[in-house]
C-alpha cells in the first residue's frame, strides 16, 4: 500500500467513526423529541412549534458562520433532523380536544384522504364510525348519535351525499373537505341547521401527519360551536387558513385547475410526441427534472380526481380559454420573430412578481438541490 493509500485510508476510517458518532447522536435526540411529543400530547399543545423552529435555525446558522462552515449545509441538515423530530412526535399521539364531541362520521372515510381524518381522529381517541355508499340503508342509528360529520365524497358526488342529511341533530357538526366551496357550504347551510364549515386539505392521500399542511376553513353557521374542530387541527400540526367560499374558489381556479389542466395539456403533448423520456431524463437540467417529475406524480394519481376539479365549475373553461388566448399571443410575438415585445412582456411580468420572483428563486435553490441528488 502506497503512502497515499495508507493517508486516504486513514481520512475515511476518521470519516466512518465520526459518521458512527452521528448515527448515535441522532438517536438520543430523537429519544428526547419522542419525550417533547409525549408532554405536548399531555397539555395539547402543537407538534408544530414554528418560532422555536426559526429559532433554532437561526441560532445554528450564526454557530457554523462563527466556525467558518457552510450555513446552507447546517440549515439543510437540520430542517431534515427536524422533520424527524415532528414524526416522532406525531407517534406519541394527540390530545383529544373535545372528548365530548359524540361520535365522529367519516362519509366516505374509505377514500384515499377520507382515511387520513379516520386515521387521526381514531389515534386522537375519538369514536369514530365510516359511510360508505352500500351503507346507507342501516346509517340513521350512527348519524342519529353523531356530533361530527365530514362528507368526504368525489365533488360530482357531495351535493346528493348532503341532501340526504337533514335529519342530524342541531348541535351536530356538518363539514365537507371537497376542493370547491361555494355550491357545499350553500347546500349544507340548506339542509342542516345546525354548525356547518367548510373545509379544503390543502394535501394528497400520501400524507402520514399534518404537521406544516395547510387545511383552508370557510366558514358557515355557529362557528363557535365548531371551533374545538379547528383547534384539534391545530394541535395535529396543521395550519388553518380563513377565507370566504368564494375566494377559495376563485383562488382555487388558479392554484389548482390552472395547474392541473396545463400539466395534463403537457403530459399529452409528451405522449403525442412519443418522447423517449429516459433521454430527456438524462439531458434534463435540475430544473427541468423536477418539472417532469411533477407531470408524472399527476398521472400516478386517479384520473376521477383530477376531471373532477377541472369539470367542477364552467367558469373554469372561461379562465383556461384566456390561459390558451395568452399563450398564442406569446407564440405569435416568437412566430413574427418579434423578440423585443417577448423581452417587454417578459419584463412586465417580473414587474409585477416583484421581491417575490427574487425570494422565489432563492427559495428554489434547495429543491433543485434535492433534484440533482436525484439524478
Amino acid at each position: 500500500m502506497t503512502t497515499f493509500d495508507k493517508k486516504l485510508q486513514q481520512c475515511r476510517n476518521d470519516i466512518d467513526d465520526i459518521d458512527q458518532q452521528l448515527v448515535s447522536l441522532l438517536a438520543k435526540r430523537r429519544e428526547v423529541t419522542s419525550k417533547v411529543g409525549e408532554l405536548k400530547s399531555q397539555v395539547g399543545m402543537p407538534i408544530f412549534a414554528p418560532e422555536r423552529e426559526n429559532q433554532l435555525l437561526a441560532k445554528l446558522g450564526k454557530q457554523a458562520k462563527a466556525i467558518d462552515l457552510s450555513v446552507p449545509l447546517v440549515e439543510d441538515v437540520f430542517r431534515r433532523i427536524m422533520r424527524d423530530s415532528y414524526s416522532s412526535q406525531d407517534e406519541q399521539g394527540y390530545q383529544c380536544i373535545n372528548p365530548n364531541a359524540g361520535r365522529i362520521v367519516v362519509i366516505g372515510g374509505k377514500g384515499q384522504l377520507g382515511q387520513v381524518f379516520v386515521d387521526l381522529f381514531t389515534r386522537t381517541g375519538y369514536q369514530v364510525s365510516i359511510i360508505e355508499k352500500d351503507d346507507w340503508p342501516n346509517t340513521d342509528n350512527i348519524l342519529a348519535k353523531a356530533g361530527l360529520v365530514i362528507v368526504a365524497v368525489p365533488i360530482n358526488l357531495t351535493e346528493m351525499v348532503i341532501s340526504k342529511l337533514s335529519n342530524l341533530s342541531p348541535d351536530c357538526i356538518l363539514a365537507d373537505i371537497t376542493s370547491i366551496k361555494a355550491k357545499p357550504l350553500t347546500a349544507m347551510m340548506a339542509i342542516h341547521k345546525g354548525p356547518v364549515v367548510g373545509l379544503h386539505p390543502m394535501f394528497g392521500p400520501d400524507v402520514t401527519g399534518l404537521i406544516k399542511q395547510t387545511i383552508i376553513v370557510c366558514h358557515g353557521e355557529q362557528s363557535d360551536k365548531y371551533q374545538w374542530l379547528l383547534d384539534q387541527f391545530t394541535v395535529w400540526g396543521a395550519l388553518n387558513y380563513v377565507v370566504s367560499a368564494k375566494e377559495h374558489d376563485d383562488a382555487m381556479a388558479m392554484v389548482q385547475v390552472m395547474r392541473h389542466f396545463s400539466t395534463v395539456s403537457y403530459g399529452y403533448h409528451l405522449m403525442q410526441e412519443n418522447v423517449e423520456l429516459d433521454q430527456l431524463l438524462a439531458m434534463s437540467s435540475p430544473i427541468y427534472r423536477l418539472e417532469l417529475a411533477m407531470v408524472g406524480r399527476l398521472f400516478a394519481q386517479d384520473p376521477n380526481l383530477y376531471a373532477d376539479i377541472i369539470f367542477s365549475n364552467p367558469e373554469n373553461v372561461v379562465m383556461m380559454k384566456r390561459f390558451a388566448n395568452r399563450f398564442i399571443e406569446l407564440l405569435s410575438s416568437v412566430e413574427q420573430g418579434k423578440k423585443a415585445d417577448f423581452i417587454e412582456k417578459f419584463q412586465q411580468v417580473a414587474n409585477w412578481f416583484g421581491d417575490d420572483a427574487q425570494n422565489f428563486l432563492l427559495e428554489s435553490k434547495s429543491l433543485l438541490e434535492k433534484a440533482r441528488e436525484q439524478k
